[in-house]
Order: C-alpha cells, then sequence, then structure tokens
C-alpha cells in the first residue's frame, strides 16, 4: 500500500517546509483583490508599436545568434569533457572525479555572474554574453551527457574493444549513436533557455533583444514592450518546433 506510516511524516515535512518558504518570502494571494491596477498598467501595452519594427528584427536576430553560439560552443566542448565525465568512459577514476568537480563548479555559477565578470572585463556588447552562456552550458551540457554516457547499453562497446580498437574509438562508434537522438533534445532545450538567458544578460549591457526590452521599460514605452515580448514568444516557439523537427528526423 502506498499509505505508510513514514508517508504521514514526509507530508508534513512537505506541508511545514511549504509553511515556511510562503512566510519567508511573503506569499499572499489577497494581493490579487484589486485587479483594476493590472489593468491600466496592460492597457498601455497596446496597441502595439510596430515604428522599430526593423531595429527589433535586428536585435532578435543578434539575440538569436547570441544563444545559437553559446549553446553550440558549450555542446563541442562539453561533448568529449562528457566521455571523461562518465564512469564507464573515462580512462582513470582520478580524472572521472576531477572532471565531475570542475563541471559541478562551472554549472553552479549563473550565466549573469559569468555575464557581469565578462563583460566588465571584455567591454559591453554581444561577446562577453556568448562566452557567457558557453561556459554554463559547457556545465550543462557536460553533466547530462555524462549521464547519459552512463546508461548507454555496454554491449556494443564490448564488442568494438573485442575486435581491437581503441577506446575512444568504440566509445565514438558505439556509445554516440545511441545517445545522439537525447544529446539533441537537450541541446535544443539548452538552445531554448539560451534564448531568456539572452535576455538577461541584455540587462547588463550584453545587447540583443534584452537590452531593448529593458531600455523600453525604463522609458515607460509599454507598447513597445509588448511588441518585444511577442517577437521573444515567436523566437522561443520556433527553436521549440525546430529542437522537435530535428529529434523525430534523426529517431
Amino acid at each position: 500500500m502506498w499509505f505508510k506510516r513514514r508517508n504521514i511524516f514526509t507530508f508534513v515535512l512537505l506541508a511545514l517546509s511549504v509553511y515556511i518558504s510562503m512566510r519567508l518570502t511573503e506569499f499572499d494571494l489577497t494581493k490579487f483583490k484589486d485587479f483594476r491596477n493590472m489593468i491600466d498598467f496592460l492597457s498601455q501595452w497596446f496597441p502595439m508599436d510596430f515604428s522599430g519594427i526593423q531595429g527589433l528584427l535586428y536585435d532578435a536576430v543578434e539575440t538569436l545568434g547570441m544563444a545559437f553560439l553559446g549553446s553550440f560552443f558549450g555542446l563541442i566542448i562539453g561533448l568529449p569533457i562528457s566521455f571523461l565525465a562518465a564512469r564507464n568512459t573515462a580512462p582513470f577514476k582520478f580524472l572521472f572525479h576531477i572532471t565531475r568537480v570542475v563541471l559541478s563548479f562551472v554549472r553552479s555559477i549563473p550565466e549573469i555572474v559569468f555575464g557581469l565578470i565578462l563583460l566588465t572585463t571584455l567591454g559591453l556588447g554581444p561577446f562577453p554574453a556568448v562566452l557567457a552562456i558557453m561556459f554554463h552550458n559547457i556545465g550543462v551540457l557536460g553533466k547530462l551527457i555524462s549521464e547519459l554516457v552512463e546508461s548507454a547499453d555496454p554491449g556494443p562497446q564490448e564488442a568494438m574493444k573485442a575486435v581491437g580498437a581503441k577506446n575512444w574509438v568504440a566509445n565514438l562508434f558505439s556509445i554516440l549513436p545511441q545517445i545522439w537522438p537525447n544529446v539533441l533534445s537537450h541541446y535544443f532545450y539548452r538552445f531554448e533557455v539560451a534564448i531568456r538567458t539572452s535576455l538577461i544578460l541584455g540587462f547588463i549591457g550584453g545587447g540583443g533583444i534584452g537590452q531593448r526590452l529593458f531600455n523600453d521599460f525604463k522609458i515607460f514605452q509599454y507598447s513597445s514592450v509588448s511588441l518585444d515580448v511577442l517577437i521573444i514568444m515567436i523566437m522561443v516557439i520556433i527553436v521549440d518546433f525546430m529542437g522537435s523537427h530535428a529529434r523525430n528526423k534523426i529517431i
């Protein structure tokens, strides 16, 4: 039976955690009792201002470029590192533990922290933002792909080693084909996340549509903000569609 005595303790602990968290975060649904302010605010978003659509589209393409390069380079660098971070493919146990620690360290640093450091040292613009996205994605994709490597069927790898193939050849041609659809799935998800990250990095000087959105908010151009948000939504939907299409083609 699912109902056991220890489940009561778990439920009480969960309820207590929710209550404490709500107190700490001042969670109060009664603040929604007056919708007039929200309605008045949202009414200023329409009609959308299309006067700056040309510059907005350029910023959108720049944001896509930032997200694509950051996630793509993260995949290119993180993929080989993931084999060093997997128990079944790491050449040495010591190297396995070191690689795991490094990936955890890189993954624990948010993109905005990387962005603040790089934008301060390299100057404003999209290039530091690309590097910030890339560094974080190396840690995330390296971790995710290493778990895929560990869960791969060992049969093909052992068969290739039995006929004299080197370890890296066996890993490349026996494990990678098994995990490639899931690798692509992780990549496109990180690409989608990188678009939203690019927006945050734009707030601190990383360029792209995020910087335009921040500036429009600062000068209360809400009719322009609504168009910015619409373009962002379209970009995310397109990337999600591309990811599903590419994964279905490979599978």
